[in-house]
């Protein structure tokens, strides 16, 4: 040592500080030193094996903070004698390996999480908020500390103080504190997931969610943009989930076509004739025919005033021929809500409405199921001398002008 110190004589200040220029050499060597043993030696090892829980647990993040210990207790180990400022420095030292350690174990928290989320039953579970919440308090119970080591206060009589600051600490943070109890919401009643389809027109949301954090919700839309919305607003305003639809593994197809009043009327024997060619209705044809000609001999109907027995019309036997269509079809399912009904007339004409489910609830797929349908339907309406309701368009006004009536 009194060699070493000889080298510092011409520099008083080395001179006198002799232990804390070689503490300080000597953290910067552990340093890389331990930064090269921790990514290079550590990081390939933890690499090679089969497990993904040392992965975790041992990323870049946590060995880069983890690099900073050895050092920081090299210089913390060494008495500054010669310093006036020794206590000064004892105190910044002990706040910085300190702050340290808080960031490392926050890293962990991060990972806990991770692993947490990895197990089916939390996969969906926004456990990212409640580590957040976790997080916020070991910072505020690390700074409290980090004061009272810097100040050369007794940390725990820090604490005792914040009794009286309670209510600050509730203003401060009672964003925080409101969306905490909202996760707790939404968890216990399990109204959303991460992957979960929802709508909420408020924020303009129609999407996936990503990200389920203790501030905020991520989503996104559609249109591949990306709305960030408060989590406290999935328990304050209304919103549409669509997870039940998807679990159910149909998706419903609720449309209507608007049909011509006038064009509505009893079916005549010629098409009746001409409907038992429909495979779709070709039994239910023969079995009306027989059913009200039994019917109407009972009641001895004069064929002359067929209107005081029973007739078939064609809407009747349109909404008949849509169901049978309907059942036939494999993309529809048959075990949901199957409906064809007729609903009141409008000023529009009268609406049929198709309430049905398709076998899928894959977008793309929907649609051409969906599309599929309307379009047989619309080619299928003028068989039944049946006409669909349509506003006049520029074209029929022109020709309903020059004489020319459609």
């Amino acid at each position: 040592m009194e060699k070493i110190r000889g080298w510092f004589t011409g520099v008083p200040f080395l001179d006198e500080n002799i232990e804390a220029v070689i503490a300080v050499i000597l953290a910067v060597i552990a340093y890389f030193i331990t930064k090269k043993v921790l990514f290079q030696v550590i990081a390939k090892l933890v690499k090679k094996t089969k497990t993904d829980l040392d992965d975790i647990f041992l990323n870049d993040r946590v060995l880069r903070r983890i690099s900073f210990i050895p050092p920081l207790i090299i210089l913390y180990s060494v008495t500054f004698f010669e310093l006036k400022t020794e206590t000064i420095i004892d105190n910044i030292l002990e706040a910085i390996i300190a702050f340290v350690f808080l960031l490392t174990i926050t890293a962990f928290i991060d990972a806990i999480i991770e692993v947490i989320q990895k197990f089916p039953r939390f996969r969906d579970r926004p456990m990212k908020g409640y580590g957040q919440v976790v997080k916020i308090i070991l910072y505020i119970i690390g700074i409290v500390f980090i004061i009272g080591l810097l100040t050369g206060q007794n940390p725990w009589g820090l604490f005792a103080g914040l009794g009286a600051m309670s209510a600050i600490l509730l203003l401060i943070f009672k964003d925080t504190i409101l969306s905490f109890v909202a996760s707790i919401q939404i968890t216990s009643y399990d109204l959303v997931k991460v992957g979960d389809w929802i709508e909420m027109p408020k924020y303009g949301v129609d999407g996936d969610i990503m990200d389920i954090a203790l501030h905020t919700v991520k989503v996104r839309n559609f249109d591949k943009t990306i709305t960030v919305i408060p989590t406290l607003s999935l328990i304050e305003t209304s919103f549409k989930n669509w997870r039940g639809m998807q679990e159910t593994g149909g998706r419903r197809i609720k449309r209507s076509i608007y049909l011509d009043l006038a064009s509505i009327k009893f079916c005549t024997d010629e098409m009746l004739k001409r409907y038992e060619n429909f495979v779709f209705i070709s039994d239910y044809i023969k079995f009306k025919k027989e059913d009200i000609s039994k019917y109407n001999s009972e009641l001895k109907v004069d064929p002359e005033h067929w209107f005081n027995g029973r007739r078939l019309t064609n809407i009747g036997t349109f909404r008949e021929y849509l169901k049978s269509y309907l059942k036939n079809r494999k993309d529809i399912r048959q075990d949901l809500t199957f409906l064809v009904r007729q609903l009141p007339a409008t000023e529009h004409g009268l609406p049929i409405e198709i309430y049905i489910f398709a076998a899928t609830t894959v977008w793309t797929e929907y649609e051409e199921i969906q599309a599929d349908i309307f379009d047989h339907i619309f080619a299928i309406i003028p068989e039944f001398d049946l006409k669909i309701y349509q506003s006049p368009s520029s074209h029929d006004l022109k020709e309903i002008s020059a004489g020319k009536p459609n």
